[in-house]
């Protein structure tokens, strides 16, 4: 039920390049930082350098990017594979920063903070927590060589120091979503292997004695059929009669397997509401045992709270979600179970038309004599859907869901 990863991850942080497009995001996250080294290619530009110095200097530059780039994107393209290779390229990115920084000019010590974010994001925790303060010592040293040193310090080292230092918190986060990810992925697994081990050791307990009972009659019907026919044809009405019971009991166990219960929609709901980033406000009431609410009905309410929430995960862009559960009696005295799914994103269309989701939910609830309504939620922004189902039986004398709840904009409105 969440929202596609592109749209909650589209650089996808962590994650491999699974195609070209995701490849050029990429490649345009990583070129984006360049434009920090603007001192560089401005002292570049003006052209007050000598041949020789601005030979190093062109030359030296595209070295630096290229090998930085062509490091950080086989990282974020393919992730960690820590090696000599990897190594040797941080080395040289801190070389080639020394060097052009010693002898082209302060503007050159930016190229530091780059070498630690790159030794950051490549190298295990042991070595770049090392490293960077490695590098911000050798911008310090480098830096005070020149003029207004204390300016240039200020200006490059603190930001090497901690731009090293805040892309090792991103790793170190990166790599416990990818373990969290696996992890909810295993729990996905275990519980479908859980949910087939169930099945079938209830079909088991359904079907083996009777299907057990149904051969030893059959058995016995065919050696009494010769002799005994009377005898025989009470064996296979047994037959009959335990066959027809297996069914009955397969088509109970089926139904309860398929039909959504609001305990465990709910359940469902607030993990996913949680997952998407928003927050979810629960009434009690729904936690409650529900009196005189059918077993349709209640399926009916369950498939609501289902699409209802998926709807606001996908379209709405809301951040606070708000489920209530309230009882109401409509004017041809009948009590109905209104579910009210209360979100604060951007509210209905202009041209309010059912989806499939909304249009198949409003058949579902017909079928259990309910009803759909949809509109503005009763705080002017965001999004209310109602759903109704008649309650059958005496109203509870006290506690439960009673009345229509403060604030909650009844059935018209």
């Amino acid at each position: 039920m969440n929202e596609p990863e592109a749209e909650r991850n589209p650089v996808r942080i962590g994650m491999p390049a699974l195609n070209g497009r995701q490849k050029l995001v990429k490649s345009v996250w990583i070129v984006i930082w360049f434009l920090y080294l603007a001192g560089p290619i401005g002292q570049l530009i003006e052209g007050k350098m000598s041949a020789a110095d601005e030979a190093l200097g062109w030359s030296g530059f595209a070295l630096f990017v290229g090998a930085y780039f062509a490091l950080v994107f086989r990282y974020m393209v393919h992730l960690p594979t820590y090696g000599s290779l990897v190594r040797c390229t941080v080395a040289f990115l801190a070389a080639l920063a020394g060097l052009l920084s010693f002898t082209l000019g302060p503007n050159w010590l930016v190229l530091f903070t780059f070498v630690g974010v790159a030794a950051a994001v490549t190298l295990p925790f042991s070595l770049s927590r090392w490293i960077i303060p490695a590098l911000t010592a050798a911008l310090i040293g480098i830096g005070m060589r020149y003029e207004d040193a204390r300016t240039y310090l200020l200006a490059y080292a603190l930001p090497c120091l901690l731009s090293g230092f805040a892309m090792v918190g991103v790793q170190y986060l990166i790599r416990t979503t990818a373990e969290l990810r696996a992890a909810r992925e295993e729990v996905a697994r275990l519980a479908a292997n859980d949910e087939r081990l169930r099945l079938a050791r209830d079909l088991h307990d359904l079907l083996g004695h009777s299907l057990s009972l149904i051969t030893l009659k059959s058995e016995l019907a065919g050696r009494m059929l010769p002799g005994a026919p009377d005898d025989a044809a009470q064996q296979i009405a047994d037959i009959e009669q335990v066959s027809r019971q297996a069914l009955v009991d397969v088509r109970e166990a089926v139904t309860g397997y398929r039909r959504p219960r609001l305990a465990v929609e709910l359940a469902g709901v607030r993990a996913a509401l949680r997952t998407a980033g928003v927050e979810v406000t629960v009434d009690p009431a729904l936690e409650a045992e529900h009196h005189g609410l059918a077993i349709d009905e209640e399926g009916a309410l369950a498939w609501a709270l289902r699409e209802a929430t998926t709807n606001v995960m996908r379209h709405s862009g809301a951040r606070h979600c708000e489920l209530l559960l309230t009882e109401e009696w409509e004017s041809d005295e009948r009590r109905y179970l209104c579910l009210s799914v209360l979100d604060d994103g951007a509210g209905p269309p202009r041209a309010l038309h059912d989806g499939n989701g909304l249009s198949g939910l409003r058949e579902r609830l017909a079928l259990a004599d309910g009803r759909l309504e949809i509109g503005s939620a009763p705080r002017g922004r965001g999004f209310a859907l109602r759903a109704y189902v008649p309650l059958s039986g005496p109203a509870p004398s006290g506690g439960g869901v009673t009345g229509t709840a403060a604030g909650i904009v009844g059935p018209h409105g």
